[in-house]
């Protein structure tokens, strides 16, 4: 089973990453061992230069005695009185380092016979003074003592040098070894992260470079599928359209038979009601029967040429008008109805839109009753109305958005059937109206709407007024 990308470069760098972390532990370790090695080392130089210090001290003691005994001159003490001071520094600081050392027994011994060596020098120069500044037989007697004890010192001293010198050519050879070991491993983990990086590298280049064929199979699928989904919208829409177009026309239809129907009977109604009152003598009770006839048959007749008016396809009086005036003048007409529901109405017109090829009073009518439509349908002190036009491609949409208390899916449904409404007064024509004068533009409305959200009604038109 084939591991993911993902976790074959996550390993990869992990390992690379484990190895950088042992490789600095292993040389944090070394660089310990290092510092502690040179600090030794520095130790080594720094005792076989006191042992030297040492060596050089004591002469310059014994030195100064001697040239005060042959000059007689006080000034030739003063190396005698620094250096034995010198010595006595030195030596106590060379048997703090070296506890723990080997020789630290023959460290010791040294001490000793330099303070008998500083004791005899210190003694010659009283016996000297105390013979009147002359040489004593006792003295010429302790040269070859003393001559011995400073060839005892220099050998001792030589001898703790050398040891001293092999301790540190040792630590020098693990000091080399050390950095040798160093150098090993951090280039040992050089080579492991190097090849754990090319390995990711190389895998995720071969792992990108299939997933990019994939992305791209991927782009291409979605490109078609969201091209072949614009074309079911379309295709929806367009269907949606025609189904809107073949209601309205069966509307049309029924409301023309339904007129036929009714408009006969009505008309012989009316007809015998004139002949009656020609016929019959003047009587107030016929009179009033005979014009309550005429009144209510006039009212029908008039439904029924509201009906036919607002479901027949009507011939158009179509010219270049800027849409954004007509909505303009809409509201202007609806003003008095805003002002007393005291709406708050908000523009937002895209001045780019140009001319539209229209029949100005009727999309006139069409704006306003969807105006009044949301100026009913909304809370008076809290109502506001958005209208808006934009263009979206070579169309050109009108779009009235209200905060009013909105549609449930059966009015949505129903809306523009004839004789349909919500409310308490109307006669239910007015969105037939406006369905039937938007349809006879080729343009498309659309009402978008939830119960307490308010409705947005859409109206799209063709700029040059020609269907698609």
């Amino acid at each position: 089973m084939a591991l993911p990308l993902k976790i074959k470069i996550r390993w990869g760098y992990v390992i690379a990453f484990l190895m950088l972390i042992i490789s600095y532990f292993l040389v944090f370790k070394i660089v310990g061992q290092l510092s502690n090695e040179a600090k030794s080392v520095s130790d080594s130089y720094a005792i076989i230069n006191q042992l030297e210090s040492v060596k050089a001290e004591i002469t310059d003691a014994e030195t100064g005695v001697r040239g005060y005994i042959i000059t007689q001159d006080v000034r030739f003490l003063q190396p005698y009185n620094s250096g034995s001071k010198n010595v006595r520094n030195i030596s106590g600081q060379l048997l703090t380092r070296t506890v723990g050392k080997h020789y630290h027994a023959e460290l010791v011994q040294l001490t000793a016979v330099l303070e008998r060596r500083l004791s005899t020098l210190s003694g010659s120069i009283t016996r000297y003074q105390q013979a009147g500044n002359t040489v004593t037989d006792q003295m010429r007697a302790n040269r070859e003592t003393n001559k011995s004890m400073m060839d005892s010192i220099r050998l001792q001293v030589k001898k703790l040098q050398t040891e001293e010198t092999a301790i540190m050519e040792a630590r020098s050879s693990e000091l080399e070894s050390s950095f040798t070991s160093t150098e090993i491993i951090a280039i040992t983990s050089l080579v492991v992260t190097l090849v754990a990086v090319i390995y990711s590298l190389l895998v995720y280049t071969r792992e990108n470079r299939a997933k990019e064929l994939a992305d791209k199979k991927t782009r291409l699928y979605r490109v078609e599928l969201e091209q072949r989904v614009n074309e079911l919208g379309r295709v929806n829409t367009e269907l949606q359209e025609l189904k809107s177009i073949e209601k309205f026309a069966s509307t049309g239809r029924i409301a023309r038979t339904i007129a036929h129907e009714v408009r006969n009977p009505l008309t012989n109604i009316s007809l015998a009601s004139e002949q009656i009152r020609d016929t019959i003598e003047k009587n107030p009770e016929a009179e009033l029967l005979l014009d309550m006839i005429t009144r209510n048959a006039t009212r029908i007749n008039q439904l029924v040429s509201d009906l036919l008016n607002s479901t027949r396809f009507a011939q158009l009086s179509s010219s270049p008008a800027d849409i954004n005036e007509v909505l303009d003048e809409a509201l202007e007409q609806a003003r008095d109805r805003i002002e007393l529901n005291s709406v708050k109405v908000v523009k937002k017109y895209d001045p780019q839109i140009g001319q539209v090829v229209i029949d100005r009073e009727k999309i006139k009518l069409a704006f306003l009753n969807i105006i009044v439509n949301a100026i009913e349908a909304m809370e008076k002190g809290n109502a506001e109305l958005q209208v808006a036009s934009r263009l979206v491609g070579d169309r050109c949409l009108i779009e009235f958005r209200d905060n009013g208390i909105g549609l449930d899916d059966e009015a949505l449904s129903r809306l523009f059937e004839p004789y349909f409404t919500s409310k308490q007064k109307g006669n239910g024509l007015g969105l037939t109206n406006t369905q039937n004068i938007i349809l006879n533009h080729k343009g498309t409305i659309k009402v978008k709407s939830k119960p307490g959200s308010g409705a947005v009604f859409q109206i799209f038109l063709n700029r040059d007024g020609a269907g698609e």
